[in-house]
């Protein structure tokens, strides 16, 4: 989608998210506004059904009545409905309206109407609750009769269903702000989301292809899994393409469940639980897999269940190792990894502590050699500080693959776009910058082309810069170096008659996989220390991506002559400015 595009939707979304939200002045009072968005978004979702099925509601009921005394009535209603899910109450808005003295009854006969997967939905959102707090604050007629005006109208003639997700996008995230809850949890805006899509599919022959399977394993409201059904189609529009996501959050659960029946899509592939301790795809695999899963957050609550499946090793998640307590991060790439087919591929967002935190023979460190030894790690893009709405730190694109190809088997490309964005007219929590067409384009161009040592756009501008490494030029060696105790008289200690260690003089070096030990050994400390040695039985491999220092620039320092004669002119400065205040006598 071009830029021009995405404004021009852009803006009627907004338009349309900010009227519904406008719902929110008849809630003040009986509602805090962090509560607003209980109601506003189980509502839109109703509100989005309702226009759905208008249509074909009165060909349901009719069918409803002749089949009604049958065992097995779902797949006919739904065939009358025109989707995977129906509602068999004489109620529409319209009707609810024109008996305000039996509002909630009539409400709930409403609700009670549609099939179970919308039940399922509404449970998600808590929304019984919602409705009685409603009743005794007598808002429930007002908010029905606003959500039935011309102007939230969400019928499928009028708001299609991609644009349709945009709304439930912009409704959460501005939930996610008035609760003071971080929106990033929820929330990537689509410039993330459509170069992830795009280097996902760049190498992608689409021309063949009979079903395509796409899985987010943290899909919040399932955005990124529209985007990349979206841009799937754009290079073949007769591809089949099933998505399938699991969610933890309830709100956000319930909008991707719904936003899946109204595509038409298959809702049980819809899924809720913990990712890491309640995985809802036990023994499937995927062609892709897209997600945005929650970084710098602790795995306390399910450590017990994720434990219990590393000591499975190779028929569980998580046998390379486990990844500090306060960051789970990695866990959820392994558990991507697991659910990649063999021609699969996966773009991940991390931030930067999966690149180097953790010592040789650590959790972290060992995913990453699990990762690089198996050859699956293909590209790193660094994005631009400021680019999401929680946090202003550098953030990472991980793109591993299943099935690389010959030129990129055992290499690994980075790519550092962080000077590739563009900053927005107006920011968005800390997003500050957005990642534009022209931006996208350059990023991708570098991936596809896979030239290392390149410069890509206008290098004192926005551009980005590619580069290729072996993949065992980010391992190592980690050695202890021993030094032996000497007496008072400086004399070595033996035990055995071999010499002791001093654990004072205990130092360790990281020895680049590529270099043999011995010859490293006797090049970098044995000139310094002739009475060193290796205690090779503390040998460990580590795996570090110190991505800094490969795309690091050196500065040279500002010339000593420039610099006094800058501090000459700023005492000059400041004598002139001390005879102003002081002037002499006389």
């Amino acid at each position: 989608m071009s830029d021009d595009k995405m404004n021009v939707v852009g803006t009627n979304i907004a338009e349309k998210a900010t009227m519904i939200w406008n719902v929110a002045d008849m809630l003040r009072g009986p509602f805090k506004p962090h509560e607003y968005g209980l109601v506003i978004l189980p509502m839109t979702v109703v509100k989005r059904f309702h226009d759905c099925l208008l249509p074909t509601h009165e060909a349901v009921l009719e069918q409803y009545e002749k089949i009604k005394h049958l065992s097995v009535i779902k797949g006919f209603l739904t065939k009358a409905a025109g989707y995977q899910f129906y509602n068999i109450s004489k109620f529409t808005f319209d009707s609810l309206l024109a008996d305000p003295d039996n509002i909630e009854s009539n409400f709930r006969d409403y609700l009670a109407g549609f099939s179970g997967n919308v039940q399922d939905v509404l449970a998600k959102f808590d929304f019984d609750n919602i409705i009685r707090r409603m009743v005794e604050s007598n808002t429930l007629y007002l908010v029905i009769k606003e959500f039935n005006t011309a102007k939230g109208y969400l019928g499928p003639d009028k708001i299609a269903a991609v644009d349709c997700g945009y709304i439930f996008e912009d409704l959460v995230r501005r939930f996610s702000e008035s609760f003071g809850e971080e929106a990033g949890a929820h929330f990537t805006s689509r410039d993330i989301i459509y170069l992830m899509t795009d280097l996902l599919l760049a190498d992608a022959d689409l021309s063949q292809a009979g079903n395509i399977t796409v899985y987010d394993m943290a899909m919040g409201t399932s955005q990124m899994l529209s985007c990349m059904e979206e841009r799937i189609h754009d290079l073949n529009a007769e591809v089949e393409v099933t998505c399938f996501g699991q969610e933890f959050n309830p709100s956000t659960f319930a909008i991707a469940k719904a936003d899946m029946m109204i595509r038409g899509g298959d809702p049980n592939n819809m899924r809720f639980g913990d990712t890491l301790s309640d995985d809802q795809f036990k023994g499937y695999t995927f062609q892709y897999a897209i997600s945005n899963p929650p970084f710098g957050i602790d795995w306390k609550r399910e450590q017990k269940a994720v434990e219990a499946e590393a000591a499975l090793g190779e028929a569980g998640r998580f046998a390379p190792g486990l990844p500090k307590i306060s960051d789970g991060q990695q866990l959820f790439v392994l558990n991507g990894l697991s659910k990649l087919a063999g021609n699969g591929k996966m773009a991940i967002i991390q931030n930067g502590s999966p690149l180097f935190s953790g010592d040789a023979g650590s959790g972290p460190s060992n995913i990453r050699q699990y990762i690089l030894e198996n050859d699956w790690l293909d590209c790193i893009i660094q994005l631009s500080t400021d680019m999401f709405m929680n946090t202003g730190i550098s953030t990472y694109i991980w793109i591993l693959s299943k099935d690389k190809p010959a030129e990129r088997v055992g290499k690994v490309q980075l790519i550092d776009a962080s000077h590739c964005a563009e900053p927005r007219r107006k920011s968005i929590g800390t997003k500050r910058n957005d990642i534009s067409e022209h931006c996208r384009d350059l990023i991708v161009q570098a991936y596809g082309e896979y030239l290392n040592n390149r410069f890509y756009g206008d290098k004192g501008g926005i551009y980005c810069e590619s580069k290729i490494f072996d993949s065992v030029e980010f391992g190592y060696n980690k050695i202890v170096v021993e030094r032996p105790q000497r007496d008072e008289n400086g004399e070595v200690v033996l035990k055995k008659g071999k010499p002791v260690a001093d654990a004072a003089l205990r130092d360790t070096e990281n020895v680049p996989l590529a270099q043999d030990i011995d010859s490293y050994f006797a090049r970098e400390v044995l000139p310094y220390a002739p009475d060193a040695w290796i205690d090779k039985k503390k040998t460990k491999v580590g795996y570090e991506i110190p991505m800094t220092r490969y795309f690091y620039e050196y500065q040279p320092p500002e010339p000593a002559e420039a610099i006094a004669e800058r501090i000459k002119a700023l005492e000059a400065d400041i004598a002139a400015g001390l005879e102003m205040l002081f002037p002499k006598e006389g």
